[in-house]
């Protein structure tokens, strides 16, 4: 599927070819939530990486998060250096993978049967996650890939 994205301004276009775009997981963690705000949560998608096209790439800015131990992170953060919108996260450990921030899509995405909610650990005390009938919970991580939840229901594009 090919996804459109923007940042708020405008000044930052993109598109990029994605196999796996139901915006099913929900991250809780203390990186994606003060680098991307919104719900105490936010959500990323799965696309490849060699298909991203850019427009006004020279308003990008780059951020490394630190990890609970003090050490920066691998995966590497884009926001638009005029608006602050975040944009998606890049691990150079997965090369041919980039995860757009779903709230950045312009394309219509698909609403997915279920959810997984990850690293509530980390979720601060005033949220209150809406957990359906069906959705996956995780302290931390899950076994599951963003491909494999595809997979398994059949949801490939």
């Amino acid at each position: 599927m090919l996804l459109e994205g923007s940042c708020h301004c405008q000044a930052i276009r993109f598109t990029v070819q994605s196999r796996h775009p139901y915006p099913f997981n929900i991250c809780y963690c203390s990186n994606c939530r003060k680098t991307a705000g919104g719900g105490g949560f936010t959500i990323n998608l799965n696309a490849e990486f060699q298909t991203l096209t850019i427009d006004g790439a020279e308003n990008i800015t780059r951020f490394h998060a630190r990890m609970s131990d003090g050490q920066p992170s691998n995966a590497e953060r884009s926001f638009c250096k005029l608006c602050g919108t975040s944009l998606w996260l890049y691990d150079s450990r997965w090369p041919t993978q980039i995860h757009p921030q779903a709230a950045v899509i312009d394309t219509p995405l698909p609403v997915p049967p279920e959810h997984t909610h990850l690293m509530l650990a980390s979720k601060p005390g005033w949220v209150e996650p809406c957990f359906r009938n069906g959705d996956k919970q995780f302290d931390e991580y899950p076994d599951e890939s963003i491909a494999a939840w595809h997979q398994r229901l059949g949801l490939e594009s």
